[in-house]
């Protein structure tokens, strides 16, 4: 792609916050020109030691109506982005284009009663930006984000999925949301053991939430990594849910920008 400047901006890092060695989150200003839809992503720019410039997508875990950017971010071992990003530090530059990308949002369903956020790893990112924003709210009676890490502390974000009912302006929607963490690699407290997959095939999930999975009332965003996706829609589509396209609603949307 071109690192033409007139296609990016320039923002400054304001927060850098460790999770684990291989996690951590960053937050930035935003233009006031940048504007997004609740679950798009934004093309992050950072300059390699030899004056070039490295580009990676990153789902907005803000909101639209924040005026900051933030971001979940893995280290990837002697990855051309990562290892350059995860060294920035409070006051450093990061870049970000001047549009926003990406479908995985709540106009891609035109009916349904309950959404299903299912989420490995960074994949959370888009769905803690569309859970607070209003709409999804006011669109689905139920909503059930289904959250999956290797180990439980890499389960980002836990006071804010915990605190969002509890938001002035979500207040009257309290009860909407169910959250159901699961691990892959060991025993969580509070948490599943198993692949999402696994989960789904086995009946685990749906139990777990009291809600089936059905054509009728449910919609299903998915976001992770790819073979998860396509494992995911396999198990869906053999319970007829299909790929919501634009000339043909359906049922499960995803996003895959690996």
């Amino acid at each position: 792609m071109t690192d033409s400047a007139d296609k990016f901006t320039r923002q400054t890092l304001l927060q850098v916050q460790p999770l684990t060695p291989s996690l951590f989150t960053l937050r930035t200003t935003r233009d006031a020109g940048f504007r997004f839809v609740a679950g798009q992503f934004a093309r992050l720019g950072v300059t390699k030691p030899d004056g070039t410039i490295a580009w990676r997508a990153y789902s907005m875990v803000s909101s639209p109506h924040d005026e900051f950017l933030e971001f979940l971010s893995i280290v990837v071992p002697g990855g051309e982005f990562t290892s350059e990003l995860s060294r920035l530090r409070e006051g450093d530059t990061l870049l970000v284009e001047k549009q926003a990308f990406g479908y995985l949002t709540l106009d891609r369903f035109v009916d349904g009663r309950d959404l299903w956020l299912l989420s490995t790893g960074t994949g959370v990112a888009p769905f803690l930006s569309i859970l607070q924003d209003f709409e999804v709210w006011e669109k689905f009676e139920r909503i059930l984000l289904v959250y999956s890490a290797r180990e439980g502390r890499e389960l980002a974000y836990q006071e804010l999925i915990a605190g969002l009912e509890q938001r002035e302006y979500l207040a009257e929607y309290a009860g909407k949301l169910q959250f159901i963490a699961t691990v892959t690699r060991e025993q969580a407290p509070g948490a599943l053991h198993g692949r999402i997959t696994d989960l789904i095939a086995n009946g685990t999930l749906e139990r777990t939430a009291g809600v089936a999975l059905t054509p009728e009332h449910s919609r299903v965003m998915i976001c992770g990594n790819p073979q998860m996706i396509d494992d995911t829609r396999a198990l869906l589509k053999a319970r007829d849910l299909r790929l919501s396209l634009s000339r043909r609603p359906g049922q499960v949307a995803v996003e895959n920008y690996w």
